[in-house]
């Protein structure tokens, strides 16, 4: 089986392999981690997860700014992924790039603007993986017909809502139990007063670095408020000993 790999190096002298497992967990399955001293090659089962890894290249573990590099060009095609079925659930290669960003920061790991500027760069050229579209609209449709009638969506029923103020949607949320019918994140998050953006997020490529702060500060609450069963995809191991900045202080 193919594997795809990146290299990084100036890790600090604490970091684990368990810790670059749970950094690089976010890009997507990891085959296997080969560390020396403070550098290691990280494979991953598929090629789009090796191309979100080399977007972390800058960003901070254990204290340290690391350095991601690889021996060969990572491409994933434009629109990769299929359309048919969507995963349930999805997995983590084909989410957006800035969606993925957005769980680092969430987690309170350290990712600077200009990480987060190039997934947005990365999303725009390569467009957002058709499988994960897919399962976003089944979510939309499957839940809105199931809940609030036929061929109604989710996020329609509550965009009519939300221009007249978060506090209608919220009624809405509560009179319809959406929010505890949900799933997964994603379902949760588009029956949100905030559903519209949430769902403008991660289904089209035009956003801004504030975006991904946004939505990662939404990640964040709703991880706050998951049950104690909930596991998340992945935990860092470490705390970083660097200081966050007052944009990574908000997600808590």
């Amino acid at each position: 089986m193919s594997t795809y790999s990146v290299n990084v190096s100036n890790l600090a002298p604490i970091t684990t392999e368990q810790a670059l497992h749970d950094f690089f967990s976010f890009c997507g399955k990891i085959t296997a981690i080969e560390k020396v001293d403070k550098s290691a090659k990280i494979s991953f089962e598929k090629v789009s997860a090796a191309k979100t890894a080399l977007m972390l290249n800058g960003g901070t573990l254990d204290g340290e700014h690391i350095v991601v590099t690889s021996d060969e060009v990572h491409e994933d095609p434009v629109g990769h992924g299929t359309s048919s079925p969507a995963e349930h659930p999805i997995a983590q290669e084909d989410k957006p790039r800035a969606g993925i960003a957005a769980e680092y920061l969430a987690k309170g790991y350290i990712l600077s603007d200009q990480i987060l500027q190039r997934a947005i760069d990365i999303d725009a050229k390569q467009g957002i993986s058709s499988r994960f579209l897919a399962y976003i609209r089944s979510l939309d449709h499957g839940l809105g017909e199931r809940l609030v009638g036929h061929e109604k969506t989710i996020s329609g029923q509550l965009n009519t809502y939300v221009e007249a103020g978060t506090a209608k949607a919220r009624e809405v949320d509560e009179k319809h139990a959406l929010s505890k019918q949900a799933g997964d994140y994603y379902s949760k998050a588009i029956q949100s007063p905030w559903g519209k953006r949430v769902q403008e997020f991660y289904t089209t490529t035009t956003k801004q670095v504030l975006d991904i702060h946004e939505e990662a500060k939404r990640i964040a609450d709703e991880h706050k408020t998951a049950a104690p069963t909930e596991a998340p995809v992945a935990e860092p191991a470490t705390t970083s000993t660097a200081g966050p900045t007052l944009k990574h202080a908000l997600y808590g």
